[in-house]
C-alpha cells in the first residue's frame, strides 16, 4: 500500500474522521468542525466543488494527531 496522500472529497474526509474517532461536524461561524477530545478540526467549506488537496489534507491530519498509517486503515 503506498504511503502517499492523495486528493480527496469532503465528504469522504468527514467519513474517515468519523472512523477515526472524531464526532461531528458541527455547524461553526465560519467552518464547520469535528472534535476528539480537545483536538478541534475545522472542516474546508462544502461550497467548494473541488476535492481536499494533498497538501490541505497533510495539514489537516498532522493538527488532528492522525498518522497516515491510521488515515490509511480507515480507508
Amino acid at each position: 500500500m503506498s504511503n502517499k496522500l492523495v486528493p480527496v472529497s469532503r465528504r469522504e474526509l468527514i467519513r474517515r474522521l468519523g472512523e477515526l474517532g472524531f464526532g461531528g461536524p458541527y455547524i461553526g461561524s465560519g467552518h464547520e468542525y469535528m472534535i476528539k477530545g480537545a483536538i478541534r478540526i475545522k472542516l474546508p467549506n462544502p461550497h467548494r466543488s473541488q476535492d481536499i488537496g494533498a497538501d490541505l489534507l497533510a495539514r489537516i491530519l498532522r493538527d488532528s494527531g492522525i498518522s497516515r498509517e491510521e488515515w490509511f486503515l480507515a480507508a
